[in-house]
């Protein structure tokens, strides 16, 4: 006997219906949940065992970066001249008409200025009086003319909710300001001088020379400085010791290397080698593994290739280079380090070699093939060798 649909009364086929999507989604949510605990460094677990435990909720993961961001002024590092002036104008509560933090990235320029706003207005009135925009993602001439000029526009009052005295005027943040463009700027320049009774201007940059003319003119300027293998060295044993983390000083001492005073740099870095390593102790192979820094041992192997003047090993070299993954623009970093220190090479023979480096790295950054630039580079450098040796 056929059994059809129509057979099946309506109430049944509705209900079977519903649970079943009911039951596919329900299935998709534990697998979403279940994926975002491998991702997160977890096990495979349902979602109350993930959310609670013995009716306490597991507190959320943060990334280091964000937990151990400076919460105060004082708290910053090694920018004393900054934090200095800072200090002065929130104990008066005037901040400079505009500030224009500039410098390398990582060396605290967001952070400064956004623990500088929170002293000011609290955390209830943070919300309301400052704006913050990453200009890298909101560059145009638009968000100028509508998110920043209404914000500017509207008045500020002097008292808190709790009746505490408050600065009478907002703060407008403009992270990556260099990302604006000309006409954004010029735009901005003269919602600077209508509102700056009620409102403070912050523009922060990594290349102050991006910045037009006019805006520079206007602004308070505050140069941040890399920050220093000391100070890096003390905060990163204060994150470990607060997580527990075993962390050799030779690991330390490659962490401050590689990030070349990049403290946001150096701390994901600490944070990706412990999420690898866990339990056991962090070394310097467990760095390079994260940071991708080719072994010194592989670019002495090709720099010993070039001394011998054999193309076929150096091909063969190259070619075990490339299967092992490693990136050729380290390869270009790497190997301008080892020939600038080379003290048989003569200052014209360098300079060539330093040629050909920079002429590679911009072949690479059009696309070209990593393999034929690799090789040109150590058959240049293998020239080069000869002739010294020669």
């Amino acid at each position: 006997m056929l059994v059809r649909r129509r057979d099946f009364p309506r109430e049944f086929y509705n209900t079977s219906a519903r649970t079943s999507k009911l039951s596919i989604i329900n299935l998709g949510l534990q697998l979403l949940t279940e994926m975002d605990a491998f991702l997160k460094g977890g096990s495979f677990k349902s979602k109350a065992a993930t959310t609670s435990t013995g009716g306490s909720t597991k507190q959320r993961q943060v990334p280091w970066v964000e937990k151990y961001r400076p919460k105060t002024v004082d708290e910053v590092a090694y920018q004393d001249e900054v934090v200095a002036v800072l200090k002065k104008s929130l104990q008066g509560a005037d901040l400079p008409n505009m500030l224009l933090p500039y410098g390398p990235p990582g060396t605290g320029k967001t952070s400064t200025i956004l623990a500088a706003s929170r002293e000011l207005f609290g955390h209830d009135m943070y919300r309301s009086r400052v704006l913050e925009l990453n200009a890298s993602d909101e560059r145009g001439i638009q968000v100028v003319r509508d998110k920043v000029k209404k914000f500017a526009q509207t008045a500020a009052g002097g008292v808190r909710p709790d009746g505490k005295p408050c600065p009478p005027f907002k703060i407008i943040i403009l992270d990556e300001a260099d990302s604006m463009t000309n006409d954004a700027q010029a735009a901005l320049r003269r919602t600077m001088e209508k509102q700056s009774k009620n409102t403070k201007f912050c523009l922060i940059c990594n290349y102050i020379s991006r910045i037009i003319e006019p805006l520079t003119s206007r602004c308070s300027k505050f140069r941040f400085k890399p920050l220093s293998k000391p100070i890096q060295g003390k905060k990163l044993r204060e994150i470990c010791q607060a997580e527990n983390i075993t962390c050799s000083d030779e690991a330390l001492e490659a962490i401050l290397k590689l990030s070349e005073g990049d403290m946001r740099k150096s701390i994901t870095f600490l944070q990706s080698v412990h999420r690898l390593q866990r339990e056991d102790g962090i070394l310097v192979d467990d760095i390079y593994e994260i940071a991708g820094v080719i072994p010194d041992r592989i670019i002495d192997n090709l720099i010993q290739a070039c001394y011998g003047g054999s193309y076929e090993k150096l091909d063969e070299k190259v070619q075990q280079l490339l299967q092992d993954g490693y990136s050729a623009s380290q390869v270009v970093n790497q190997v301008f380090d080892v020939i600038v220190e080379r003290g048989e090479l003569t200052d014209k023979q360098k300079s060539a070699i330093a040629e050909r480096l920079a002429v590679i790295d911009k072949r690479l950054c059009d696309g070209a093939d990593e393999g034929l630039q690799i090789m040109d580079l150590f058959t240049l450098t293998m020239d080069q060798f000869c002739t010294v040796q020669n």
